[in-house]
């Protein structure tokens, strides 16, 4: 949190959390709470991958986040672009819900995994917001932390239980919200426990600068 980097956005994703913050890269029906459905014609931009490599390039960043959507749907295809930052020295940060098993020759090239698993709030079937094989494979790639996305102290022992059932650590706990008040209250909720538990405590910094306002 708070390193200069550049994103890439990845549209499509295989769960519908209710409360997503970023419902423009899948909710095509208004699944999600605010209730648009967005229009991929509109929202999703084609583009060849040596593109995304020069635009990336440009921004003179050291780290690179690949996130979505779930970018691991489209692993294959993002292993050119990724073999090409790394060859031109950059860091490469992938965001995930931790759903799919990373390929090898993808955690071969040295890539970073932040993974978000969901909890029942996001309104998904554990059986589709848990796959045990996923995390697993997840959890075995050196340097991957586990990011809990948390409204109250109740969710905290889900995040447990998934600790317990498929080693997912480390743990960091984030509050839910989009605008800076509710990531504040649900920050103050959470913290104590989160440190009782020995886990780390995160913030949302993007939504304390920017509030709900969509980058472009």
């Amino acid at each position: 949190m708070g390193r200069r980097c550049a994103f890439v956005r990845l549209g499509g994703c295989n769960l519908s959390c209710r409360w997503c913050d970023t419902p423009y890269t899948w909710d095509w029906t208004g699944t999600a709470d605010s209730g648009v459905a967005y229009d991929p014609r509109q929202e999703l931009t084609p583009m060849p991958w040596a593109e995304v490599l020069r635009k990336l390039l440009d921004y003179d960043v050291p780290l690179i986040v690949i996130s979505g959507g779930e970018p691991l749907s489209q692993q294959r295809r993002m292993l050119p672009l990724i073999r090409e930052l790394t060859a031109a020295g950059r860091q490469i940060e992938i965001e995930t819900n931790g759903t799919v098993v990373p390929r090898d020759d993808l955690v071969s090239l040295g890539v970073r995994f932040n993974v978000s698993p969901k909890l029942a709030h996001s309104g998904d079937p554990e059986s589709r917001r848990l796959v045990p094989e996923a995390l697993r494979a997840l959890a075995a790639v050196p340097g991957t932390a586990f990011k809990f996305v948390c409204r109250n102290t109740g969710d905290l022992d889900e995040v447990a239980s998934a600790v317990e059932r498929y080693g997912t650590e480390p743990v960091w706990i984030m509050p839910e919200g989009q605008l800076p008040a509710e990531v504040g209250r649900h920050l103050a909720d959470l913290g104590d426990e989160v440190v009782a538990r020995g886990w780390n405590l995160t913030t949302r910094l993007h939504v304390a600068v920017w509030g709900d306002r969509r980058g472009v």
